[in-house]
């Protein structure tokens, strides 16, 4: 008997106990332990990524819909500033036509205070030139009677 008997001998005496300790049934089963749990990862890894993949929608439809309301609102604020730059326009014109109307009603009325300040000017020296006149050629008597026909005159004309 050689030392290769011996050596077989051993392995089978090895495997059997292996076998009567259930060593496969244990291999197995942590093997099949492993195989769920991989299983039981890959169904919770594709899971997550459907999650995501529908939260990656949802937020590209947020997004859109940001995008389309960011332009809603530009536009608007585009038609608001073109309203506003018109009313000011026409506001300014108005304002510019009313300050025009009120220079020329100032220049008038410059006018009219020039001409009637003329015209009293004229009076006052027409007035002194014939007092200058009446003055040299009326005597006292003359004065009296001619201040008492205006006092009656000016009575008539108040009354």
């Amino acid at each position: 008997m050689d030392a290769t008997f011996f050596a077989l001998v051993g392995l089978i005496i090895f495997l059997g106990i292996l076998a009567y300790v259930k060593v496969p049934a244990m291999l197995t089963g942590a093997l099949d332990k492993r195989s769920d749990q991989i299983r039981n990862e890959l169904e919770q890894a594709k899971k997550l990524r459907e999650e995501a993949q529908q939260l990656l929608a949802e937020y590209q439809r947020k997004r859109k819909e940001a995008e389309t309301e960011a332009k809603s609102i530009l536009s608007a604020a585009e038609r608001e500033a073109a309203v506003l730059r018109e009313e000011a326009k026409a506001k300014t014109e108005e304002y510019v036509s009313r300050r025009t109307a009120m220079a020329q009603q100032k220049i008038r009325q410059a006018e009219s205070d020039a001409i009637n300040e003329v015209r009293a000017s004229a009076v006052d020296l027409a007035i002194a030139a014939a007092e200058k006149l009446i003055g040299s050629k009326v005597d006292s008597k003359a004065s009296d009677e001619l201040f008492k026909s205006s006092l009656g005159e000016m009575k008539t004309r108040l009354n």
